[in-house]
């Protein structure tokens, strides 16, 4: 930066470079100015709406068409963020089902997995939570372009078993049950099982369950016969309701103390 730009400039002329995040040590050498100047600068621009900050010393540019929301999407630079706050990630839930063409309402959050506990943040009016997770490291993902580079996302199967994992955070049941009914041309049979491998017993109970309700059975299938060959305990699909004077599901060992209802 000339000694003739201003902090607000150099900020300006980031997009062109293909960049719309910066840290603050970025902006004292680029500035050259005190770190009191700097941070001046910084809560002025903050202020107008030029610049949010989702993570201390960490901020984002926001471009005209941007302001009036108070941010760019997150899918810009989920993944910058997660490099700067020393986070291995994906994307997950109703966030990712909907990059894979799944679910039809759109998720009020951005869902993050992490394998480090990790506060939610803010940036405008989106609002990014993040799920502390020890599959980070093992689940399977893919990497999806963006307007700005690229991110991590969970693979089909790796939603499918957060999805029964979190279910309270994708709507509960009946909207977990449509968003695999959506998600299910995506799921690969073989890889469902490969993922069950390093996932809890009742989260393949729960899964194979409700993909045999969405009358799927070439995805259940495979699932039911995974679990016959291990010691599984009867368990109801909804943990805070009682258990008594349902069926169980035999071959899933399911009691099904929720009606479902998809949204379709």
């Amino acid at each position: 930066m000339s000694k003739t730009t201003t902090l607000s400039e150099w900020i300006e002329t980031l997009p062109a470079d293909g960049r719309y995040t910066f840290t603050r040590a970025e902006a004292e050498a680029a500035s050259g100015a005190s770190f009191v100047a700097v941070q001046t600068a910084l809560r002025r621009l903050k202020k107008k709406g030029r610049i949010v900050t989702p993570w201390r010393g960490y901020y984002v540019f926001v471009p005209p068409e941007h302001r009036a929301a108070g941010a760019p999407p997150p899918s810009w630079f989920i993944d910058d963020l997660m490099e700067h706050c020393g986070r291995k990630y994906y994307v997950g839930l109703l966030s990712a089902a909907a990059l894979h063409g799944a679910g039809h309402q759109q998720p009020m959050l951005f869902q993050v997995f992490a394998d480090k506990t990790t506060p939610s943040m803010a940036a405008g009016r989106a609002r990014i939570k993040i799920y502390s997770s020890h599959h980070v490291d093992r689940a399977a993902t893919v990497e999806i372009q963006t307007e700005t580079g690229s991110m991590i996302v969970g693979s089909p199967e790796t939603i499918a078993f957060d999805l029964v994992r979190f279910p309270q955070e994708a709507g509960f049941w009946s909207n977990v049950a449509t968003v695999l009914l959506e998600l299910a041309d995506k799921l690969s049979p073989g890889q469902l099982v490969s993922t069950a491998e390093a996932r809890k017993l009742s989260d393949s109970q729960r899964l194979g369950f409700l993909l045999s309700a969405i009358e799927k059975e070439h995805l259940a299938e495979p699932l039911a016969k995974w679990l016959s060959k291990r010691r599984t305990t009867i368990i109801p699909l909804r943990r805070d309701r009682p258990k008594n004077s349902h069926d169980v599901d035999a071959r899933f060992r399911m009691i099904p103390n929720e009606e479902l209802e998809l949204d379709l």
